[in-house]
């Protein structure tokens, strides 16, 4: 699986760009605020539809402009596919695949499978539950379509019940129409809670390896899922906490307060570990994505880094390139110092400033003599 070209067309910065990428490795670096991170955010979208940044679709067409355009060529079993994608100001955005028009994004799903890791996905561990949510959500996504639909009708009426808790507020006559969108959360809801199980399942497997590997043998994580209810007492909570829901209008249970708890020796690492041992066990969680999906479907998926080495310390730098042998990487970096020149093959090399993309033979040819 390989992103082989990308092109932009009034996407943020960009009036236009038309970029390759290497095989292997890929490295954007200029100062900040030139438009490294746009040429990331377009390939993430092209793979799920919607932007790591969680920005609206007018937001990322350029200013002045009433449509953008990604077109993006994908290798993905010696077979080559075209994504566009339009997106427009005051309509729903527009997706092919192949110049063929599909109806959901949900089609979208899984012809390029991505892991993006930006310094944010370092706080993982110590920030709050949505974040390590959201670590879940995006990889089942992309590798299990069935959980994609599960989480978006899920979602669908976890938003209906809310609204409707609000109305009851007004018209308590409402209150036995909670019913209908009860048995849709528990529907849906046990459905997400088996899900993720299993898969934190197989992260905890895979995550073990790769963190004694990092850590010399010395720390032993444990990855567990914590969700909010068991689905067996599903319908006994919402009914218990009813009342509870009318007066603060939200649901107060169900897999959207999901957690997971990481401890490293049987300590809770949220709680007691240090920020060094807090970024590791990050760390090796982005990278256990990698292995999973690669166990999924048989394939590495894309891996997008952004500006995350600068965060890094030279040994947490070294284990991270350690693991991405055959994945394609895309980085992106204020500069290209003396451990980029050591550790990554150069052959694809560009500066970007203010918009606008150059390839540096130059650097690539002098970092080769």
């Amino acid at each position: 699986m390989k992103i082989k070209s990308i092109e932009l067309k009034n996407f943020r910065n960009y009036d236009y760009l038309n970029i390759k990428f290497d095989p292997q490795t890929t490295i954007l670096f200029g100062d900040n605020a030139q438009g490294k991170t746009n040429i990331l955010e377009s390939a993430y979208i092209s793979a799920t539809s919607k932007s790591h940044k969680k920005s609206h679709d007018k937001e990322i067409i350029q200013f002045g402009q009433d449509e953008s355009h990604i077109k993006t060529i994908v290798l993905k079993n010696n077979r080559e596919y075209q994504i566009d994608i339009h997106l427009k100001k005051n309509k729903s955005k527009g997706i092919a695949i192949n110049k063929v028009p599909i109806k959901k994004a949900a089609d979208l799903f899984g012809l390029i499978n991505i892991v993006f890791f930006s310094p944010e996905d370092l706080n993982i561990i110590k920030n709050g539950p949505a974040e390590r949510r959201k670590f879940m959500d995006s990889e089942l996504c992309q590798i299990d379509k069935l959980y994609l639909s599960d989480l978006s009708n899920y979602n669908k009426a976890l938003n209906q019940r809310n609204n409707l808790l609000k109305q009851i507020g007004y018209k308590n006559e409402l209150k036995n129409t909670l019913e209908v969108w009860d048995e849709q959360l528990i529907k849906y809801g046990k459905k997400i809670i088996a899900r993720r199980q299993q898969f934190i399942n197989d992260i905890n497997i895979i995550v073990k390896d790769i963190h004694s590997g990092i850590t010399s043998g010395k720390e032993n994580i444990e990855v567990t899922y914590d969700p909010n209810i068991e689905d067996i007492f599903f319908l006994d909570e919402l009914i218990k906490n009813k009342e509870k829901d009318i007066r603060f209008a939200q649901t107060s249970v169900g897999p959207h307060r999901d957690d997971i708890k990481i401890t490293i020796d049987g300590i809770d690492i949220r709680k007691y570990g240090s920020q060094g041992q807090q970024r590791t066990c990050a760390l090796s969680m982005k990278l256990s994505e990698i292995k999973l999906v690669e166990n999924t479907i048989g394939e590495k998926p894309v891996l997008l880094l952004d500006d995350v080495l600068s965060e890094l310390d030279k040994n947490r730098q070294s284990q991270l390139i350690d693991n991405l042998i055959d994945t394609q990487t895309i980085i992106t970096c204020t500069g290209v110092d003396e451990f980029v020149r050591e550790r990554f093959k150069l052959n694809t090399l560009y500066k970007v400033t203010n918009g606008s993309v150059e390839l540096i033979t130059e650097e690539i040819n002098e970092s080769r003599s």
